[in-house]
């Protein structure tokens, strides 16, 4: 699925935190459409105001349930290491993610 079909899309689970300049980001699981249930919801970020989200296609899950699960107990540093993956791998360049000192 390309990024253009997860613009506006609802996301099913939220947790906000904060990266570690402190901006507000807001990672979510986004249901993707179709017939195949397998890996049927992604991992998604984006910054709490404003912006494109920004999806990691590689962690997925085959229900909600699982999915609300797994980011209900993510602590702010996975969720961080997350964004700085996704945001690798994307190549965006809106937002400046740092890895600390």
């Amino acid at each position: 699925m390309a990024l253009e079909e997860y613009v506006g899309r609802e996301m099913v689970a939220v947790r906000k935190f904060a990266d570690e300049r402190g901006e507000g980001w807001v990672a979510g699981v986004v249901e993707r459409p179709g017939p195949d249930h397998k890996g049927r919801f992604r991992f998604v970020v984006r910054p709490a105001v404003g912006g494109d989200p920004v999806v990691l296609h590689d962690v997925q899950w085959n229900s909600e349930k699982t999915a609300n699960r797994t980011l209900d107990t993510m602590s702010e540093v996975e969720l961080r290491r997350r964004l700085r993956s996704a945001m690798g791998r994307s190549g965006h360049s809106s937002r400046s993610v740092s890895r600390g000192p």
